[in-house]
């Protein structure tokens, strides 16, 4: 793995050799998801979910989205919450997110690090993207407690990571980097909120896919609290 000092969160791909450590990683997902309310406010949707956008800076890929929602412990609690979003993450978003068809973890490289490549599905004619994502998590018991789950492009074109590759489903190569944080409020809600550049790749048009971008990352949370409340009582309730 690689130490870098700094790291820039974009949709540029890392090889796996680059991976920097993950005090970097963390240290700039928290600037960056931390300044999210500064950027331009934009629509609420589904009448909690607030977004905001930056432009494409020097440094970006893409433009940057966020969405930030509150929710009452009722609806759901910070444990219930980390339970599905920190753990084996993109195995749950195939519950709840439909164009998600198949996840495969390609290696795990620590318990709070782990590879994955995700098969996304779309209605004709968009073709099917794979996203391939080193995902890192950290949950912090200091109150207020916080998780926060990073995701970064991984390019596995080099021949020493030719045995992961295989495992990659074949489809458009799609990127996203993405920083979801979850924080426990002194009221006991929790504020859920997530910052997201991303590429679809192909040849979709990059200001069709912008201009739906903050509806499309919004949908997340209504479609993850519905499918939360239909699980199990024991299953929403433990930890594993």
């Amino acid at each position: 793995m690689s130490d870098h000092s700094e790291i820039k969160l974009t949709i540029k791909p890392l090889k796996p050799t680059d991976i920097p450590s993950e005090e970097t990683i963390f240290t700039t997902a928290d600037g960056l998801i931390e300044s999210c309310t500064s950027w331009k406010q934009g629509k609420t949707y589904h009448k909690v979910v607030k977004t905001y956008s930056r432009g494409k800076g020097p440094e970006d890929g893409a433009p940057w989205h966020c969405r930030i929602s509150v929710h009452k412990s009722e609806e759901a609690t910070f444990d219930q919450m980390w339970a599905k979003l920190g753990k084996d993450k993109p195995t749950n978003e195939m519950q709840f997110i439909p164009d998600i068809h198949k996840v495969t973890k390609l290696k795990e490289i620590s318990s709070t690090k782990s590879i994955w490549s995700l098969y996304y599905k779309f209605p004709p004619p968009v073709s099917p993207r794979v996203f391939t994502e080193l995902q890192v998590t950290r949950l912090s018991e200091v109150k207020p407690r916080t998780g926060i789950i990073i995701s970064i492009p991984i390019d596995l074109s080099s021949p020493e990571d030719a045995e992961l590759a295989k495992m990659e489903e074949k489809g458009v190569k799609g990127r996203y980097v993405s920083i979801e944080r979850i924080t426990e409020l002194e009221d006991g809600s929790t504020e859920w909120r997530m910052a997201t550049s991303s590429s679809p790749g192909g040849s979709l048009p990059s200001w069709l896919v912008e201009s739906t971008m903050a509806g499309k990352i919004s949908e997340d949370v209504p479609h993850f609290m519905k499918w939360l409340h239909s699980l199990p009582k024991m299953e929403v309730t433990t930890e594993e």
